[in-house]
C-alpha cells in the first residue's frame, strides 16, 4: 500500500502525517494495539512515513532553486527513482500525488485561513496570497484526479479541525473506512 498526502502548502501535511507517524513504530509497525483503528478485515496496514521535502533537501533531490519564490524545485524524477521499491508507506508533501500510489488525500483549508496560517509561520505576502489563490482554483485536487483518478482521490477539509482530527481522517484513508471523495469542498468564492 501507497498512500500519498499531499495539499498546498499550509494545510497541515506535516503536522497531521507527524501525529500519524507517532502511532507506528520507527520500522512502519502498529506502535500498540490500541493506537490503529481496526479495518473491516482487521489488517489495517502501518505504514512507514515519508517526508518528502526533507527527502529532497537531504538528497539533494531537486535541480535549482528558485530565487523569486525561495524555493528549490524537486527533481520529480530523481524522487521517483529514490521511491522505488518502497512499498508501504505514506508519502507526505505537497508533490506526493505526482508519485505511483494507491490512495490520495488531499487536505484542504480555506484559503483565507491558509493565507493567514502561511504568514504566521513567515511567509512571504505574495506567496502566501499565490498559494491561498492556488488553493480556491482546486490546483493540487485537479492535478491528483487527473493522475490517480476521482476512485482513488480523498478530500479533507482541515479549516476547522485539529490536528488529531486529521490524522484520524487520515487513517481511515489508510484503512479503508473513508470513501474516496473528490470535488466535496469549494473555495472559489474566495477568487470574488
Amino acid at each position: 500500500m501507497r498512500v500519498a498526502v499531499t495539499g498546498t502548502p499550509g494545510t497541515g501535511k506535516t503536522t497531521a502525517s507527524e501525529l500519524l507517524e507517532s502511532r507506528f513504530g520507527a520500522d512502519g509497525s502498529a506502535a500498540d494495539a490500541d493506537s490503529t483503528p481496526e479495518s473491516d478485515d482487521d489488517s489495517a496496514p502501518a505504514l512507514e512515513v515519508i517526508h518528502l521535502n526533507r527527502v529532497l533537501e537531504d538528497e539533494g533531490l531537486y535541480t535549482e532553486v528558485d530565487a523569486d519564490r525561495e524555493s528549490k524545485v524537486a527533481d520529480l524524477d530523481a524522487l521517483a527513482t529514490w521511491l522505488e521499491g518502497r512499498d508501504d508507506v505514506l508519502i507526505e508533501s505537497h508533490l506526493a500525488h505526482h508519485f505511483a500510489v494507491d490512495r490520495v488525500a488531499v487536505l484542504r483549508c480555506d484559503p483565507d485561513t491558509l493565507e493567514e496560517r502561511l504568514l504566521e509561520r513567515g511567509e512571504t505576502e505574495a506567496k502566501a496570497t499565490e498559494n491561498a489563490e492556488s488553493e480556491a482554483l482546486d490546483v493540487i485536487l485537479s492535478e491528483a484526479v487527473d493522475e490517480h483518478g476521482l476512485e482513488s482521490v480523498y478530500e479533507i477539509d482541515t479549516t476547522e479541525r485539529e490536528p488529531a482530527d486529521v490524522a484520524d481522517a487520515l487513517e481511515a484513508v489508510v484503512t479503508g473506512e473513508r470513501e474516496p471523495s473528490a470535488g466535496d469542498v469549494d473555495f472559489v468564492g474566495y477568487l470574488t
